[in-house]
């Protein structure tokens, strides 16, 4: 019935166009609401729309530990989002209160603050429009070809959206952004894409299988949890809860292996990552633990469902549907399950009466959070999807794109570079050996590297002229593993933005946007676009050093360490000190050999020769960096 139903529906939305935007987001994550904004701030009418209640994604449902490696890799839209996070903290409880103490810079935060935080950000911004609870059900495309023979370039004209009382909503634009966690909407509009892994011949990549796969990244729930018994709610039996899945694990309570329930150790069995403000944690899946809240194999069914993604073309210029129906009973019985098992663990551990009592009683310490998640019994609303489609864009980001350049402590230069990273590529592990208590997962790492640069190209699917995706980026599984982050994911939202709005400002093509351009409205805002551990956004030379840094002038300047990557001290958890190597150390005298070759680079650049300074002795790195910005070309 459907089938035939939907062309009629097409048909009336094609001609009643009842909204039009510049640019439309789909996916009110972390990084929807950063490229929103960006677009929103550049002039552009901007619709997010966001098919659950709410927004904010993984940072508004439980995942309050922020994956950064070090202080000085916040910038652009994620460090705005901190420093908000800050302020509220310090006006409510005081500069020296606890709270600030826990939030720990804005990294670590409760889930209703992020969610007052993204809704303040975007109520500053009067062209955003919020749609929440639409749902993606189809796309409508059209290409450059002549209808016989292959197109050379694509362009998504509207898509269609049904909402919670069943109302259909079509929604022409401009220019059109994925910002959802399993690029739905690149793959409704039938961009190529991958789910799984490839094979490590395939892109030289020392992490990656042997074979080809399609294994996914393990998912779990980022659940809010408190010991405080003001504010502790008791956890309840999970529907479907099955006591004997849980059994097996009383003989490592008992034999020595497991020392408690709730750490950071892998010796314990529930990492509680914190504490958060107010006493809170976020309770995530123990890297290489003996027992997992992730559960590899059983998330095979969340990118495309079942059987494989359903949507169909159904002849030139014709819309494609979305397969919603078999899609979300996919991702249905996939969150139930792992519901199921991530609370049914606790439950057990608490309640079942063959548990050892030193383990029963530590587990009753911890509840749900009472103000927290109250619409949904105290419980995150999403699962945390750590990998689904990856589109294949103009870039394909790699493990390579990780590795040191030659005899430097920077990893490979990318003058295309609208984003930078410092986290590493991180997996936690694609297949399970052995029992759930005791086994362990498979294609599991973590690599240690230094900061690196993500191009531009992992954003735009090849084929497409106005389609930009911020989180299923162009990559392979191992390249994805380094940029999943949430700070990486609105860094590529925020730049995305832009590029929407110039490449509507000269009514063109994605792919003929110019790339300086966009890094020199993201430096403006405090976008990095290269790390840099000595000159952060706010410092009057903060542009200057990202624009020369990102053409190449930082390379070079300390070689490699005996460990590549080497990171700073410990400071707790996975932060650490900044990496070495990565100052530019502006008031250092700029020597005769680096003024050579900076002279060289900005005579590439176009830059005034005659207003550069010698290298006297005396002249410093920052005095001739300056010089050189107050004379590159207009």
């Amino acid at each position: 019935m459907r089938r035939f139903l939907f062309p009629l529906l097409l048909l009336l939305a094609t001609v009643l166009r009842a909204q039009e935007y510049d640019v439309l987001v789909y996916g009110a994550t972390p990084s929807g609401i950063a490229a929103a904004i960006a677009a929103a701030r550049d002039g552009e009418r901007v619709l997010l729309v966001e098919p659950s209640r709410r927004i904010g994604g993984m940072m508004t449902n439980g995942l309050s530990h922020t994956d950064i490696r070090t202080l000085e890799g916040m910038n652009g839209a994620y460090l705005d989002f901190a420093r908000r996070v800050v302020a509220y903290y310090t006006a409510t409880y005081g500069a020296d209160s606890p709270q600030v103490r826990d939030s720990f810079h804005g990294i670590q935060f409760e889930p209703k603050i992020a969610l007052a935080t993204f809704e303040k950000m975007l109520a500053e911004q009067p062209k955003i429009v919020v749609q929440k609870e639409w749902y993606l059900d189809g796309t409508k495309s059209s290409s450059n070809g002549d209808g016989e023979g292959p197109a050379t370039s694509k362009a998504v004209e509207i898509a269609l959206f049904f909402d919670g009382d069943g109302a259909y909503h079509s929604v022409a634009a401009h220019y059109f952004i994925d910002a959802t966690y399993e690029g739905d909407l690149a793959g409704c509009a039938r961009a190529a894409y991958r789910v799984g892994r490839e094979a490590g011949s395939e892109f030289g990549e020392s992490l990656a299988p042997d074979e080809a796969d399609d294994q996914l990244q393990a998912f779990n729930f980022r659940l809010s949890m408190t010991k405080n018994p003001a504010n502790r709610v008791p956890v309840a039996e999970p529907p479907g809860y099955l006591r004997d899945e849980f059994v097996d694990l009383l003989a490592l309570l008992l034999d020595g292996r497991i020392h408690g329930v709730f750490s950071m150790k892998p010796t314990e069995l529930i990492k509680a990552q914190g504490p958060l403000p107010n006493d809170k944690y976020d309770i995530n899946d123990m890297s290489k633990g003996l027992v997992r809240l992730s559960l590899p194999g059983e998330n095979d069914g969340w990118p495309e469902g079942e059987s494989g993604f359903a949507a169909r073309v159904v002849q030139h210029g014709a819309i494609a549907p979305f397969s919603r129906t078999g899609l979300r009973q996919s991702r249905d019985r996939v969150f139930d399950e792992h519901l199921r098992w991530d609370v049914g663990l606790i439950y057990f551990l608490q309640n079942d009466e063959a548990v050892p009592p030193k383990f029963r009683e530590e587990a009753r310490e911890w509840g749900w959070c009472k103000d927290e998640f109250l619409e949904s019994s105290h419980l995150p609303m999403e699962l945390y999807v750590r990998e689904g489609r990856r589109v294949t864009g103009e870039y394909v980001f790699t493990e390579k794109d990780t590795d040191c350049a030659p005899d430097d402590a920077r990893t490979v230069l990318h003058k295309d570079a609208i984003a930078m990273g410092d986290y590493g590529p991180n997996c936690h592990g694609t297949s399970h050996q052995g029992s759930r208590f005791g086994g362990h997962h498979t294609g599991e790492f973590y690599k240690t590297v230094a900061p690196y640069q993500i191009p531009f190209g992992v954003l735009v699917p090849k084929g497409f002229e106005n389609l930009l995706v911020t989180c299923a980026v162009s990559s392979s599984h191992v390249g994805y593993c380094a940029l999943r982050l949430e700070p990486i994911w609105m860094s590529l939202g925020e730049a995305a933005g832009h590029a929407a709005h110039l490449a509507r400002r000269k009514h063109g093509i994605l792919q003929t946007v110019s790339i300086p351009k966009i890094q020199e409205l993201l430096h403006a805002e405090g976008g990095a676009t290269i790390y840099v551990s000595d000159v952060l956004p706010g410092s009057p030379d903060f542009a200057v050093v990202q624009w020369w840094g990102t053409a190449g002038g930082l390379h070079g300047l300390a070689p490699t360490p005996a460990k590549p990557g080497q990171r700073g001290q410990n400071l707790f958890s996975q932060y650490y000190e900044t990496f070495p190597g990565h100052a530019a150390e502006l008031d250092k005298p700029l020597d005769t050999d680096l003024a050579t070759r900076w002279q060289k680079l900005a005579g590439d650049l176009g830059v005034d020769a005659a207003l550069l300074p010698k290298a006297d002795g005396k002249t410093t790195r920052g005095a001739w960096l300056r010089a050189a910005w107050a004379g590159r070309p207009s």
